[in-house]
C-alpha cells in the first residue's frame, strides 16, 4: 500500500516535467469542453421537448450512470495491457462523433441515446488516461500537476461555456459540432506529444481481458475499501462534490436565464466570469497543496465554497450573485482541483487504473444524484417558496448542503495524512 506521504515538499519543476504536464494536461482540455458543453447546453435544447426539470436532470445524470457502469472496468483493464493510450485513441472517436450528433437532439428518446453513447466513449477514454498522471508523474510533483490539469480543465470549461452561448445562438448544433472538431485536434497533439514520455512496464502474466477485472480485481477493490476509511471517506466526500457540481452545470443556465430573466448570451458571459476565477484556484490551490497539504487546503476551500454557494440561494439578486460569484468560484477552482491529489496517495502501486476507475465511480455517484436531486428541488419548490425564481434558487440550496456535508470527511483524511 503506497501511504500517505508525511510532509509534502515543494521543489521547481524541471523542463521535461513543464513539457510532461502541459502535454498530459491535452486530454483534459478536449473532455473539460465536450463535457461542459453537453451537460450546460443539451438542458437549454431539452427546454423544447420537456417542461420537467426533473427530467433534465434525468438526462445529465447519464453521466453517472456510465460511470458506475464503466469507470472501474475501463481502468482495471488499462492497468492490464501494456499501454492505456488504445483506450483514448480508440473511444475518444465515439465521444466526439456523439457530441457532434448531441447538437441535433429533436426529442427526448434520441437525447437519452445519444448523451448514452457521449458518457460511454468518454469514461472507456477516461479512466485509461487519467491513470497516466500517477504512472508518469513524480509524487513530489502530484499537487502542481493537478493545477496545471485544472488549467487546461478550466480552459476547456471557459471556452465552452463563453463561446458556448453565443455559438448557440448561430443553431443549435453549432457549438457541438465546434467543441467536436477542437476536443478531436487536442486529443491528437497529446497523442503526438505523449510518445516521448513511455508507461511504465506492467506485469505481462496478468490477464488482459474484462473476465479477469470482474473475478479478480474487483473483489480486491472491495475488500481494499472495506479495509480503508480512509478511502471510504474520500469515496463519499468526492460523490459530494460531483453532487454539487453537477447540479449547478445541470442548472445554471437555466437558473440564470428562467430564474432571473436574463438573455442565454448574458448567461453565458456571467458563467464565464465566473469560471475565469475558478481558473484562478487551480495554480494556486496545487502550489498550496504541495507546501501545506492537500486536505488542509481543500478544507477551507470548502468552507469558502460551501457558504458562497447559499448566499444566491437566500437573494435572488443579479448584483448580489455578481459580488458573490468571485468567492465561490474561487473555492470551487480549489475543490475542482485537489480531489485526485487527495487520492493518489491512497493508492496501491501497480493499481492506479482500478483505483482511477474508483474515483470516478464515487463522481459517478454525485452526477446520477445532484442532477435528479436539484430537478426535483426545483419542482417542489417552483410553486412556493421560491416561486420567483422557478425553483431555481434551490439548485443553490442543493449545493451548498453537499459541499458543506463534505467538510469532516477531509478533516478525516487530513488526520490520516499526519499520522
Amino acid at each position: 500500500m503506497a501511504g500517505p506521504a508525511s510532509a509534502p515538499r515543494e521543489r521547481p519543476l524541471q523542463r521535461g516535467e513543464w513539457r510532461l504536464l502541459a502535454v498530459l494536461g491535452l486530454p483534459t482540455f478536449a473532455y473539460a469542453l465536450a463535457t461542459t458543453i453537453a451537460t450546460t447546453y443539451l438542458p437549454v435544447l431539452a427546454e423544447d421537448f420537456t417542461e420537467s426539470s426533473t427530467l433534465v436532470g434525468m438526462l445529465v445524470a447519464i453521466e453517472g450512470i456510465m460511470a458506475l457502469a464503466l469507470a472501474v472496468p475501463a481502468g482495471a483493464l488499462s492497468d492490464r495491457v501494456r499501454s492505456r493510450l488504445p483506450f483514448v485513441v480508440f473511444a475518444t472517436p465515439v465521444l466526439v462523433v456523439a457530441l457532434a450528433l448531441m447538437g441535433f437532439a429533436g426529442n427526448l428518446a434520441f437525447a437519452i441515446v445519444i448523451t448514452t453513447v457521449f458518457f460511454g466513449g468518454y469514461f472507456v477514454a477516461y479512466e485509461p488516461y487519467r491513470a497516466l498522471y500517477p504512472d508518469l508523474v513524480d509524487p513530489e510533483i502530484v499537487g502542481r500537476s493537478q493545477s496545471t490539469q485544472a488549467l487546461w480543465r478550466g480552459a476547456g470549461t471557459v471556452i465552452a461555456i463563453g463561446a458556448g452561448g453565443t455559438l448557440l445562438a448561430l443553431g443549435d448544433p453549432v457549438p457541438f459540432v465546434t467543441g467536436a472538431a477542437i476536443s478531436a485536434i487536442a486529443v491528437l497533439v497529446f497523442l503526438r506529444g505523449v510518445k516521448r514520455h513511455p508507461e511504465p512496464e506492467r506485469p505481462r502474466e496478468t490477464e488482459p481481458s474484462l473476465r479477469a477485472v470482474f473475478r479478480h480485481d474487483l473483489p480486491k477493490l472491495k475488500r481494499v475499501l472495506a479495509a480503508r476509511g480512509d478511502l471510504r471517506a474520500f469515496v463519499v466526500a468526492n460523490a459530494l462534490w460531483e453532487l454539487s457540481l453537477g447540479a449547478l452545470k445541470t442548472f445554471v443556465i437555466l437558473y440564470l436565464t428562467i430564474g432571473l430573466g436574463m438573455g442565454t448570451s448574458a448567461a453565458a458571459l456571467a458563467v464565464t466570469f465566473a469560471a475565469v476565477f475558478i481558473a484562478v484556484g487551480a495554480p494556486v490551490s496545487g502550489v498550496l497543496a504541495d507546501r501545506y497539504g492537500a486536505p488542509r487546503v481543500m478544507r477551507g476551500a470548502l468552507i469558502a465554497y460551501g457558504i458562497g454557494l447559499a448566499i444566491p440561494m437566500l437573494f435572488a439578486d443579479t448584483t448580489v450573485v455578481a459580488l458573490i460569484a468571485p468567492v465561490f468560484a474561487f473555492g470551487g477552482g480549489v475543490v475542482m482541483t485537489l480531489p485526485y491529489a487527495l487520492m493518489i496517495p491512497l493508492m496501491d502501486d501497480g493499481d492506479h487504473g482500478l483505483q482511477t476507475g474508483l474515483y470516478s465511480v464515487s463522481r459517478g455517484i454525485g452526477a446520477a444524484i445532484g442532477p435528479l436531486l436539484a430537478g426535483a428541488a426545483i419542482e417542489v419548490t417552483g410553486g412556493g417558496i421560491f416561486e420567483g425564481t422557478g425553483g431555481y434558487q434551490a439548485v443553490w440550496g442543493v449545493c451548498s448542503l453537499a459541499v458543506l456535508l463534505s467538510v469532516p470527511l477531509v478533516s478525516r483524511l487530513h488526520r490520516a495524512t499526519s499520522e
